[in-house]
This record gives structure tokens, sequence and C-alpha cells, in this order.
């Protein structure tokens, strides 16, 4: 149990000394102090799943969002030169591969990193999330945003899934491939 805890207390600690702004043994003795209160005082559910660790995955995760982060936004200068205020906007459906909280919680976050885009409504029950995205002008730019939604999850699911919703991902992908739709 208290094992289990120990990240709990780490990042408690480290966000203590992070806002006393000094590395001092005292700081770090206090945070810790502090930290088991807190975990003490108010514990939080453990997860039932624990978060895998793939250091490599993460890394990879990160420079696809950097990537990403950069085309997205050479993306929507193009939308405001090009369109102005006449820049379309819309609403996508995509499917949610993951239903681990952790994955999907990472996948909306990494969404709304994206310039011009950002997730409104995730619904685990149907395995569906809705994203919100500018420089929808036709049927093919829904698809190219639903692909790139699954190009995105899989990415996650690397970093923090398991192997059976990689796998499912993969299997998305590969049928958005065959008939040039993800539904």
């Amino acid at each position: 149990m208290i094992r289990r805890r120990l990240p709990q207390l780490f990042w408690l600690t480290v966000v203590w000394v992070l806002l006393w702004g000094t590395f001092s043994p005292a700081t770090i003795v206090g945070g810790i102090v502090v930290a088991a209160l807190v975990t003490w005082l108010f514990p939080m559910p453990l997860m039932p799943d624990p978060v895998p660790f793939r250091p490599l995955r993460l890394l990879a995760l990160a420079g696809f969002l950097a990537a990403d982060l950069l085309r997205s936004a050479g993306d929507i200068a193009w939308q405001t030169v090009r369109h102005g205020p006449r820049a379309r906007a819309g609403i996508v459906a995509a499917p949610l591969v993951s239903d681990s909280a952790h994955a999907v919680a990472l996948l909306a976050g990494s969404v709304a990193l994206t310039p011009g885009s950002y997730v409104l409504q995730i619904d685990r029950v149907h395995g569906t999330f809705w994203v919100y995205t500018l420089g929808i002008r036709s049927e093919s730019d829904v698809e190219r945003i639903r692909r790139a939604m699954l190009v995105t999850q899989r990415n996650v699911i690397a970093a923090v899934g398991t192997p059976a919703e990689l796998a499912a991902c993969d299997r998305g992908l590969a049928a958005a491939e065959r008939t040039g739709r993800t539904r």
C-alpha cells in the first residue's frame, strides 16, 4: 500500500520544493512531511491499472506532439491568411480506442495542445470523442481529422496503453487505409 503511494509522495514533495523556490534539506524534509500529511488526510483512490513506464515511447510521444504542434500552427496560420474571417471549423466524431482513464486524459491533453483543436466531449461508453477543429471545408477534411485522431491515439497508447489497445488502434488505422474512412 505504501509502495503504491510513493509516486504521489514524490510528486507532492517536488511541488512543495518548487513552490518554495529553494532546494535545501529543510525544504525537502518539510515537503516530505507535508506530502505524507496530505496523503494521509486526503487519500486519493489508487488507480486500478498502473501507468506503464516506457521512457522511449514517452520520448517518441513528446517528439510527435512537438512536430504536430509545429504542423498545426502552420496550418492555422495558412487558414487565417487564406480565408481570414471566413475560415471554417467543425465538430468531428472520432473513434475512441482506449478505455483507460490515463490514456484518455493524455489523449485529450494532446489534442488540446494542438493549435486549432480541442476535445469537446468524451463518450467512453460508446467509444467516441468529439473534436472541434479549424480547417474543415469538405468530407475529405473530416476523414483527415479522424485519421489524425487515430494516429494521435496510437502514439498515446504506445506510450501508456496496453498491447490490446495498441492492436485495436492499428486495426482502426488499417481499416481507414483500406476504405478511406475511419468510421
